[in-house]
């Protein structure tokens, strides 16, 4: 209980200097995990960083696990917003296209800002931000399931509701794990054969490709 109430800000920023003192406070957060670890956000380093005082960070903030947790949801925000958009784009396409638009989207989001993707992958755990996150990949999970059983005659595959969560659960840890092992592979020289060697594994996987 104690952890979930220091995950938690103090209170929502209503007016635009309230607002702009949270944002900075985020984004210093946000700085201080790439630039110097976990261990070195501490609250006195945030405002430092923020150019904001101690006192104005507790007004919003019980501590620096609630910032982490507030950079964590930000970045999440920013994935979801591309992930989400393409449900609605894949249901009229073939599946090989479909497949591969989605491998795009995956290796997309995972370019965003690599380098605090890799140290959240690594704090979010510790301050128990994970619920909202794992509850938007479910979802991906479940549109994708929705997805396939629409075609299930066209798949080579006897469980669909199982392939789903391999297919989609590959093409997200593939995309995740370039990000922590071999981020030379999400740039733009490399992205793209990235995004045909995740799509080829999936359609030949579904007996499709």
């Amino acid at each position: 209980m104690a952890l979930k109430a220091a995950a938690k800000p103090r209170k929502q920023a209503s007016q635009a200097r309230s607002r702009a003192t949270v944002d900075a406070l985020v984004e210093a957060t946000a700085r201080i995990l790439i630039g110097e670890g976990y261990d070195k956000a501490s609250t006195n380093r945030i405002a430092e960083v923020a150019g904001v005082s101690v006192g104005s960070l507790y007004q919003y903030f019980p501590g620096k696990e609630a910032l982490v947790v507030a950079v964590a949801e930000r970045h999440n925000r920013a994935i979801m917003d591309i992930v989400g958009s393409v449900f609605d784009d894949i249901q009229s396409l073939a599946i090989q296209d479909a497949v591969r638009r989605l491998a795009a989207v995956a290796v997309q989001a995972h370019r965003i800002d690599p380098d605090l993707h890799r140290v959240l992958a690594e704090q979010i755990p510790r301050v128990g931000a994970l619920k909202d996150i794992d509850m938007a990949i479910s979802d991906a999970h479940a549109i994708f399931r929705n997805y396939l059983e629409n075609r299930r005659e066209e798949l080579c595959v006897s469980d669909v509701p199982r392939a789903a969560f391999v297919c989609a659960t590959a093409i997200e840890a593939l995309a995740h794990n370039a990000v922590l092992y071999r981020p030379d592979i999400l740039s733009d020289d490399l992205a793209e054969a990235l995004i045909d060697d995740i799509a080829r594994l999936v359609t030949r996987f579904l007996g499709v490709g």
